[in-house]
């Protein structure tokens, strides 16, 4: 039992030394303790009398410095100082020919000699704290020392519980790395909200006379931005779309007085099984070609990918899905023209259309990538060791020339999340970029806020994804993340 006990009793002091040193590596940050601040502000309240009330206990610190400061005055220094300095002062005067003031001159001297006084004291307690262990009594070292107590942990718990879970997750490396990245996210999404509704705010663009038309009266149009709050200033308008963003409640559409909010979720599906189907394919294509480029550099095959690939970077969507439902619907009627729920091959011309271009970018990516990489050191270590060329090439070379690959990937699915805009419209497809495109020319400002607060969502989100498989591809992210 006694053992069992002491164990206990271990690990618990284990786990209030490691909060303790988890509360001092966050104060340096500003971020981080306004947030410890804030959420435990009642900890930090209770911590704030404990420390009043030791300062004005003596210490072992304050001991120290009056012993030196005592040591120092005895000793004649702040009198030899105040000599130095008032024969400084009197060659100053001679040298620029001024009028000598006795008085005023020594009064000068001894302050500069009690500022001097005082910083040598402070570097000789310094000094003295470092050989004796001794430290003064600020309020973060009390705030240490109390998260070191047991009672003090247990009887804050309830009422600093958030502070205590945002210290949990500082203290694990790849928590801390998500929460920041998303944290950042929001800074983002907001950044992008506010941006967008000043340009739209600005714009020379009337909602009320382009969906009205030219034949309304000044009373409708009235009436119409009293209604959805047009009449509103900018910061009062700013203010109700971010409410809306936070409550998820984006209002109702200018033209059709749909809800935006359900509107985008039933036209993100669509967009989105779109854009997961072409990047799977055009990554399953283009992996292969590109390694397969790289291990044959300069030869024919290599020079026939990369010239298909290239084609694919050139041409443009639009183009491509034309001359697709030409000869694929209308000449051989092979595949629908338009885009059907309920026909699985009418997206077959779509996501080739839309995945061309990514499957040519990685493509390129990768063989760049695994070149660089194959002539790397470590991987004629590893021929040398005798291992097999697959097990060479598949265990090193590419694992190691996935983050730019990855890099690339990710940027292409955001991009044509936001950018699939011209293949939905080609391919008649009520996603949300052609219904992004269908409200700009209003201006929609519910709609368009609702569609872009959607892909900066997306994008961010996708962002956040990148940066976590580069910690789980790349060990020396990984041994920077836990050094943080």
């Amino acid at each position: 039992m006694t053992a069992t006990t002491e164990r206990t009793q271990s690990t618990f002091s284990r786990f209030t030394n490691r909060l303790s040193n988890t509360y001092r590596s966050m104060l340096p940050h500003p971020a981080y303790r306004f947030l410890l601040y804030i959420l435990g502000a009642i900890v930090h309240i209770a911590a704030c009398f404990i420390y009043l009330y030791r300062r004005t206990q003596p210490s072992g610190y304050a001991k120290l410095r009056e012993e030196t400061e005592a040591a120092l005055a005895a000793s004649g220094y702040m009198e030899k100082l105040a000599a130095e300095l008032e024969e400084q002062l009197r060659r100053k005067a001679t040298f620029f020919a001024e009028t000598i003031d006795e008085a005023r001159l020594k009064k000068e001297a001894q302050r500069l000699a009690q500022q001097n006084f005082n910083r040598h004291t402070e570097q000789e307690v310094e000094k003295q704290t470092r050989l004796s262990g001794i430290s003064p009594v600020t309020f973060s070292s009390t705030m240490q020392s109390l998260l070191e107590q047991p009672l003090f942990l247990i009887l804050t718990l309830l009422p600093g519980l958030f502070m205590y879970a945002l210290m949990a997750l500082y203290s694990n490396p790849y928590l801390k790395y998500i929460m920041e990245r998303l944290f950042m996210t929001i800074f983002v999404i907001f950044g992008v909200t506010i941006m967008v509704f000043t340009i739209l705010y600005i714009s020379p663009m009337d909602p009320a006379a382009n969906i009205l038309g030219n034949t309304a009266t000044e009373e409708q149009i009235a009436n119409f931005n009293a209604i959805y709050g047009l009449d509103q200033p900018y910061l009062v308008q700013l203010w109700n779309t971010i409410k809306g963003i936070l409550t998820f409640d984006l209002g109702r559409s200018f033209a059709g007085n749909e809800n935006v909010t359900a509107a985008i979720a039933n036209k993100i599906p669509v967009t989105l099984t779109l854009t997961i189907i072409a990047t799977i394919v055009a990554v399953i294509i283009a992996l292969p070609i590109g390694i397969l480029s790289a291990t044959k550099p300069n030869s024919f095959m290599d020079y026939s990918f990369m010239f298909i690939a290239l084609i694919g970077l050139s041409i443009p969507n639009f183009w491509q899905g034309l001359i697709f439902i030409l000869n694929f619907s209308i000449k051989l009627d092979w595949l629908p023209a338009t885009y059907n729920p309920n026909d699985w091959m009418s997206m077959i011309m779509p996501v080739v259309v839309l995945g061309t271009a990514l499957t040519a970018a990685v493509a390129r990516m990768t063989r760049s990538s695994t070149l660089e990489v194959i002539h790397e050191d470590y991987i004629t270590t590893a021929k040398a060791k005798g291992l097999s060329r697959s097990h060479v090439l598949w265990k090193h070379a590419v694992t190691n020339a996935l983050i730019p690959i990855v890099t690339v990937i990710g940027l292409q699915f955001g991009g044509m999340l936001g950018g699939a805009t011209v293949t939905e419209k080609v391919f008649n497809i009520s996603g949300i970029g052609s219904y992004i495109v269908d409200k700009q020319f209003i201006p929609d400002i519910p709609a368009i806020m609702g569609g872009v607060i959607y892909i900066a969502i997306a994008i961010s989100i996708i962002n956040v994804l990148v940066d976590m498989l580069y910690a789980f591809l790349d060990p020396r992210i990984r041994s920077s993340m836990k050094q943080q």
